[in-house]
Formats: C-alpha cells, sequence, structure tokens
C-alpha cells in the first residue's frame, strides 16, 4: 500500500445521482429547478421584507433573516452540482471540490442547529420573562449569539472536513447520492477511519445534540410558563408565536436524524436518498413559508410594503 499511495490516490469522486436513466434526470431537471428558484425568491423576500419594514425589526425577525440567508447558501451549496450533473453523463467531482462542497453545506447546516436554538431561547424570554425582553434580548447580545452560531458552524464543519478528507483514498470513489455526504465518503477511505469517525460523532454531539438541549429546554420552560397563565387565550397567543419555530426544528432535527441514522439495507439506502433531498433541497423552501402562512405580522408587513410601491410607482 505504501509503495503505490503516490500512484493510486483516488483524485475524484463519482456521484451516482437520483437516477440512472436519462428520461428520469431530464424530468427531475426543470422540477427541482424550479424549486431551487422558488427557494431563492422566497428567502430573499423574506430577507428584504424584514429589513424594509420598521414593524419586524424585532430579535425573532432579526434572527429569521439570518435562518433565510443560511437556507439560500445551503440550498447553493449543493443545488448547482446536482443541476449540472443532470444533464451530463460523466458526474465526476474533484477531492477539492467534493471537500469544499461539504464544508460549506456542513458549515449552513451545523450554523442552522445554533441559530434554532437562539431562536428558541428567544421565544422563551418573550414568554417567560415577558417584562425583561427588551432588555435581555438587546440588539448587542442578538448579533453576539448570530455571529456565534456561525462561527461555531464554521469550526464544526472545518473540523469534520479535515477529519474526513486527509484520510487516503486509494480505489473506490463511488458516492451513491447526488451530493458529498461525508459519511458515504469516509466509507471509501483505504485508510482506518475509526479516529475520523470519533471525531465526527464527538463534534456532531457537541453542535448538534447541544443546540437540541437548548431547544428541548426552552421549550420546556416555555410549556411551564403557558400552564401558569391564568387564561385559556393567553396560552394560545403564546403558543402561536412559537408554533412556527417548532414545526421547524420538528422537520429539520427529525428528517436530519433519519438521514444520518446508519442503515444497510437496499430499501433503506433508496429511502435515505429520498430523505436527503428532503433534507437539502425541500427543507430551505419550506422555511420561510412556515413562517409566513400564519404569521399576521409578516401578512400585514407585506400589505404595507405593497402600498408604499404602489404610491410610489403613481
Amino acid at each position: 500500500m505504501e509503495e503505490d499511495r503516490n500512484h493510486t490516490s483516488a483524485a475524484m469522486f463519482v456521484l451516482l445521482g437520483l437516477s440512472d436513466e436519462k428520461k428520469v434526470q431530464l424530468i427531475l431537471f426543470p422540477i427541482f429547478l424550479g424549486i431551487y428558484l422558488l427557494t431563492l425568491v422566497w428567502n430573499l423576500g423574506l430577507i428584504i421584507l424584514i429589513r424594509m419594514d420598521s414593524h419586524l425589526h424585532t430579535p425573532m425577525y432579526f434572527f429569521l433573516s439570518f435562518l433565510s440567508f443560511l437556507d439560500i447558501c445551503y440550498s447553493s451549496s449543493t443545488n448547482p452540482r446536482m443541476f449540472s450533473d443532470f444533464l451530463k453523463d460523466e458526474k465526476t467531482v474533484s477531492f477539492i471540490a467534493c471537500a469544499t462542497q461539504y464544508f460549506l453545506a456542513s458549515w449552513m447546516a451545523q450554523t442552522e442547529c445554533c441559530l434554532l436554538a437562539a431562536m428558541a431561547y428567544d421565544r422563551y424570554v418573550a414568554i417567560g420573562r415577558p417584562l425583561q425582553y427588551s432588555a435581555i434580548m438587546a440588539p448587542g447580545l442578538c448579533q453576539k449569539m448570530v455571529v456565534g452560531a456561525y462561527a461555531s458552524g464554521f469550526l464544526g464543519s472545518l473540523v469534520q472536513t479535515v477529519s474526513c478528507f486527509h484520510l487516503y483514498y486509494c480505489g473506490p470513489n463511488i458516492i451513491p447520492n447526488f451530493y458529498c455526504d461525508i459519511t458515504q465518503i469516509i466509507s471509501l477511505s483505504c485508510s482506518n477511519p475509526f479516529i475520523s469517525q470519533m471525531i465526527l460523532l464527538l463534534e456532531a454531539s457537541f453542535i448538534g445534540f447541544s443546540s437540541f438541549l437548548v431547544i428541548f429546554l426552552s421549550y420546556g420552560f416555555i410549556a411551564a410558563s403557558m400552564l401558569k397563565m391564568s387564561s385559556i387565550k393567553g396560552s394560545a397567543k403564546a403558543f402561536n408565536t412559537c408554533a412556527s419555530h417548532l414545526a421547524v426544528v420538528t422537520i429539520f432535527y427529525g428528517t436530519g436524524f433519519s438521514v444520518y441514522l446508519p442503515s444497510s439495507s437496499n430499501h433503506s439506502k433508496k429511502q435515505n436518498k429520498v430523505l436527503s433531498v428532503f433534507y437539502v433541497i425541500l427543507i430551505p423552501m419550506l422555511n420561510p413559508l412556515i413562517y409566513s402562512l400564519r404569521n399576521k405580522e409578516i401578512k400585514e408587513a407585506l400589505k404595507r410594503v405593497v402600498n408604499m410601491a404602489t404610491h410610489l410607482f403613481q
């Protein structure tokens, strides 16, 4: 192995994609392109709306604008490559390009974990300590929480990427997916991946489960605060303020756990690919919809912006 090390090292990977059939790929191309464009439009539109309307200049919408930005970046880290592969016969990706794609996607995903935790804490303070809300969730703290989320995601992704791509890849180079998935890449390594797998497990536990713990505890305190409320109407109003966030967290973590739980059967591998599509492609499109459809403040802000634009053109 040492003698052939400089000669047989894999320089690229092959992505199998969503389907081997060209006709199916040509059908999927416009569907996923449409989903990607909707993702860009809805998330970018939500960011612009939050920036333009002063009524939405609150911590909750401050975090939501960065969540939309994350969804744009996360979706853009994988979709362009998938679109080009739909139109190519050979779906090869270089070693460096694969590492870069994973680093960016992992950075965005881990940052989203931390940001969802920050948003859960914000909802707890709003419901559990409403009189001190403005003092606690000051602009300075919100900015630090966002910077901390991005920094944590960056460092976590860097650790994962280095631990995976420093391994020796000598021959097998086929990734049975449409993007560079680290769990499938490590399985192709010709060297012992135990240390890298342990690093991945520890890092994922630190970022993912610590964020999930913050979310779980925040909602535990929210539930306790709601039980202390004397009126049912007050409890219902409190629940409505965090229902969208709870739905986003449930979809994000539920799908993520389903994708990365180990499985060996062929049926499970096909199911895993479908879940990967939902996790990587559909969730970034769904998040702005979940926050917007039943949100009166966003609907009212949209009406104000439309009326303002109408007056300007008149």
